[in-house]
């Protein structure tokens, strides 16, 4: 066989090969986006984890080995003490909420029709529709415990892999880089370590807008004299870590606890939460990842946007640290050549 026939094997096994591979990634994506999800919050852990390690006590670090595995803990006993300390209230006045329905039914009848064009609204039928619903949303949830199961599964295996990674991270780091020319090791281990120290400044600015959140609704829900305000104010600075709908979960929680006392508190609610959102999706978000990540606003927004409809929740989750570290590598190879 000629060289040219052997060069057009080649290149027809390759594309052979190339598809072959496509088409395995595309049937194997959801293990894929596990793997990259936990790979990056083991880069972007990463400094919390050399912090814990480097503490020390007269010299002696005892967390050296074991950093990961307390900040876990620490993770733990906080979701721990959140749950003993805010739960038991909640279910408490649920409880009492439920058994004395019947007498505060006409008060509330009374306030809904207070407001304007309630009247025209017929409460029998919007509470008989409201019973089916519940009914038919015990029915889904009962049936989707499979899902549920799935879900838990996933969240599980992402902890393990996170760990795996943060643990034995160096060695698969080194073993990838492994398969890149000697040449090109160097350029790419320096670009990826920028992109490390970026995603790592990422958390930090996650941290403050999860910070801010959370005390500005704590501070605004005591003044308004929503129940549970302090809960309510952890919750929502825990919940932001998700954006958008994170946000939105929490404040649909808040909405329902003022709602037990009165309209207006609903309103201040509802009047607040839209208020922050407008800042900080326009001023807070676009600054502190631009100064945290190095990137415009647009292309955090941007980010936002894609990585939400490629993967929900997770692909926003995600999506202004994959950015940051599009962007090095775009930088780094993009660029003119001196």
């Amino acid at each position: 066989m000629n060289e040219t026939g052997r060069t057009l094997r080649g290149a027809v096994l390759f594309a052979f090969a190339l598809a072959l591979a496509c088409y395995v990634a595309w049937l194997v994506r959801a293990e894929l986006l596990l793997l990259y999800v936990s790979a990056l919050f083991a880069v972007v852990l990463r400094p919390v984890v050399e912090f814990v390690s480097r503490l020390s006590i007269r010299g002696w670090r005892p967390f050296k080995q074991s950093a990961i595995f307390i900040l876990l803990l620490l993770m733990l006993a906080g979701l721990v003490a959140f749950g003993f300390f805010a739960l038991p209230p909640v279910i408490t006045d649920l409880h009492a909420f439920a058994l004395d329905l019947p007498n505060r039914m006409p008060a509330i009848l009374a306030q809904i029709h207070r407001i304007p064009f309630a009247d025209r609204v017929n409460v029998s039928d919007l509470l008989s529709q409201l019973q089916g619903a519940i009914g038919q949303s015990a029915t889904f949830l009962f049936l989707s415990l499979k899902n549920w199961a799935s879900t838990v599964f996933t969240l599980a295996m992402g902890i393990i892999l996170t760990v795996y990674f943060t643990l034995e991270g160096d060695t698969a780091y080194q073993w990838a880089l492994s398969f890149f020319p000697a040449a090109q090791r160097a350029r790419l281990d320096g670009a990826l370590r920028r992109a490390q120290l970026r995603m790592g400044r990422w958390l930090l600015g996650q941290l403050s807008l999860m910070l801010i959140f959370g005390v500005t609704s704590t501070i605004v829900y005591s003044l308004l004299g929503v129940r549970y305000a302090y809960a309510l104010g952890v919750l929502n600075g825990l919940l932001n870590i998700v954006p958008v709908l994170g946000a939105a979960v929490s404040v649909g929680l808040s909405l329902l606890a003022a709602a037990v006392d009165s309209w207006g508190r609903v309103i201040g609610v509802a009047v607040f939460y839209l208020i922050y959102v407008q800042v900080e999706n326009s001023y807070l978000t676009p600054r502190i990842m631009r100064s945290s990540v190095g990137l415009p606003g647009l292309a955090i927004l941007v980010a936002l946007l894609i990585g939400t409809a490629l993967a929900g929740i997770v692909g926003a989750l995600v999506s202004v640290p994959t950015a940051a570290l599009v962007a090095v590598l775009l930088d780094e190879y993009l660029k003119a050549k001196d």
